[in-house]
């Protein structure tokens, strides 16, 4: 029991907490709280989850450093849209097209890291492609908004010091894998989408 006037410290989440702190609603969460990523199959999850709620001509820009798992939430948009795999990084070809497997819309995979602005991203000539599938952009902040003027923004970042592994306890701790989401939807189809709770 507490004293009055002393102040007692959170108590750590033990993993069924943590579980259920991590489960995401079907309803993107757009502009709150970020999504906590523990593994990386939580990253997919979230990809997976993503592409429940896009549809042919949606553009997704992914910002985070190396190793954020940019590419691995793109796998797990793959899995959801269920299109034709690996779906890898596509740094050396630029642009990677993934067709579907189930006569939805396929995937554009983009990785814009080695382009210098929005011209090269229109050499690429992508403009049939955009119209019939999801293209996510990795690296594409401040290059491929004009694109699109309604678009899913998702920053990903590693996270450090007090992570989700330590809140999880230390059977959960150094994996590594930790992540935290931030989805932010822009343009008018994504607030119609946030007004009406989809799922």
């Amino acid at each position: 029991m507490s004293q009055p006037g002393v102040d007692v410290p959170p108590q750590r989440a033990d993993a069924a907490q943590l579980a259920d702190a991590v489960r995401r609603p079907r309803a993107l969460p757009l502009r709150q709280q970020p999504i906590l990523l523990p593994t990386a199959a939580d990253t997919r999850a979230l990809g997976r989850d993503l592409a429940s709620q896009l549809r042919a001509g949606d553009l997704v820009i992914l910002t985070g450093e190396l190793g954020a798992g940019k590419t691995t939430l793109v796998q797990g948009v793959g899995e959801g849209l269920k299109v034709r795999e690996p779906v890898t990084s596509p740094t050396f070809v630029i642009a990677r097209h993934h067709p579907s497997l189930v006569g939805g819309p396929g995937l554009l995979h983009v990785d814009a890291y080695r382009l210098e602005g929005l011209e090269q991203l229109d050499d690429l000539d992508l403009d049939a492609e955009l119209e019939d599938s999801v293209t996510v952009v990795e690296w594409g902040a401040g290059i491929a908004e004009r694109l699109a003027s309604d678009r899913l923004e998702v920053r990903l970042e590693r996270v450090r010091g007090m992570g989700m592994a330590e809140l999880a306890g230390p059977a959960e701790a150094g994996t590594g894998d930790e992540r935290r989401a931030w989805v932010d939807g822009i343009g008018q189809r994504w607030r119609d989408t946030a007004k009406g709770g989809v799922g």
